[in-house]
């Protein structure tokens, strides 16, 4: 396995997986405070913020198979391939003692003709890859959220609502929006359209995590720089303590998730079906163990919240239809990712929530 370390620079794509890389519309959402926050260096500083350090992610690319040591200490490792999306994987090192190999789970995210992966590392140092039978162009990053230089962000001074609920806007958790652009030019430009339904996912990742944020930075990394899709692939994020957090970037308006006109924000969460369908993730791993009732209270009052603005019925069962290439699909309003694509997201133990998690929305 061969290190690289990505170059750098401003309003591009930073950290890439590359070739040398590795291992129904109803009114318009209005916020209750509306404050957003330009990359840190921008002119002039938005009223009603201050100044909040977060650590600058760093990144450390490698190709092939077999053994990586890092020059940081990695909080996960993202993982892509070409060939059979199941039957890689890996193992940890903290540079003292090294674990024992593990199957790598895909998590929410796919790609076409391969697999894909972000694996919660632990403060690894070095790390090993084990690509499934036949695999080319391993490629994996080493991600540290936690430990790079700080970097100030104008962050809200005045908690954000919007129709009531309260979320962390991007700036809040560290979002460095230059990882939307590449080659000096938005990746993923905003594209808008009436609200159909939403869906709900789980990130698959730690339970019990220390640092939300952190781990939504990783997500943001993964999402936007080494799948390509120019931002992180969900619209809102809830951790364990319930707190919402503003994913997809949506415009200067102030309302997360919509436009001014209350259309939605195309995003990343359900290949093939993401125009007109909000996402929503849950932090952590669902299949087993269910979400706290914290994090599935926030849930409930977010789509609540969304629900009854936009006029949608969270008991319903509608025919999507994507407004970009017309494809259908018999869904609830309220679906998990599961029922749109083979996926183990949202985990067992939060799918079968949903029907609940319907009813109390609806109250």
């Amino acid at each position: 396995m061969t290190a690289t370390t990505p170059r750098r620079r401003p309003l591009s794509r930073r950290g890439v997986l590359g070739a040398a890389g590795a291992v129904a519309a109803g009114a318009a959402l209005v916020p209750d405070a509306v404050a957003s926050a330009a990359p840190s260096g921008s002119a002039p500083v938005p009223a009603g913020t201050g100044p909040e350090t977060f650590p600058a992610t760093r990144t450390e690319a490698a190709t092939g198979t077999g053994t990586a040591a890092t020059a940081l200490t990695a909080s996960y490792v993202a993982l892509r391939w070409t060939g059979a999306p199941d039957g890689a994987t890996i193992r940890f090192a903290d540079g003292t003692e090294a674990g024992a190999l593990k199957p790598v789970s895909r998590g929410c995210a796919a790609v076409e003709g391969g697999g894909t992966a972000l694996v919660p590392a632990g403060d690894a140092t070095a790390y090993e890859v084990q690509a499934p039978a036949g695999a080319t162009e391993v490629r994996s990053l080493a991600i540290d959220t936690t430990d790079g230089p700080a970097r100030t962000f104008q962050v809200p001074t005045e908690p954000t609502r919007v129709r009531g609920v309260r979320y962390l806007s991007r700036p809040a958790w560290g979002a460095d929006e230059s990882k939307r652009y590449k080659d000096g030019v938005v990746n993923s430009p905003e594209v808008y359209y009436p609200l159909q339904s939403i869906t709900v996912h789980h990130t698959a990742g730690v339970n019990g995590d220390p640092d939300p944020a952190a781990t939504i930075r990783a997500i943001y990394e993964y999402h936007a720089v080494t799948l390509d899709w120019g931002d992180i692939g969900y619209h809102f994020l809830i951790d364990e303590a319930g707190n919402v957090y503003e994913g997809r970037y949506s415009g200067e308006d102030g309302i997360p998730g919509f436009d001014a006109d209350g259309k939605v924000v195309t995003a990343f969460h359900t290949g093939g079906y993401n125009s007109g369908n909000l996402g929503i993730a849950l932090l952590g791993e669902l299949t087993e163990t269910g979400p706290t009732a914290a994090a599935k209270a926030s849930l409930t009052r977010l789509i609540r919240a969304v629900c009854k603005i936009k006029g949608l019925d969270p008991q319903a069962r509608i025919t999507y239809v994507n407004p970009v290439n017309g494809v259908t699909k018999d869904v609830h309003t309220i679906s998990g990712h599961r029922d749109w694509l083979a996926t183990e997201c949202p985990g067992q133990t939060m799918y079968d929530l949903l029907g609940e998690v319907r009813t109390a929305a609806a109250q």
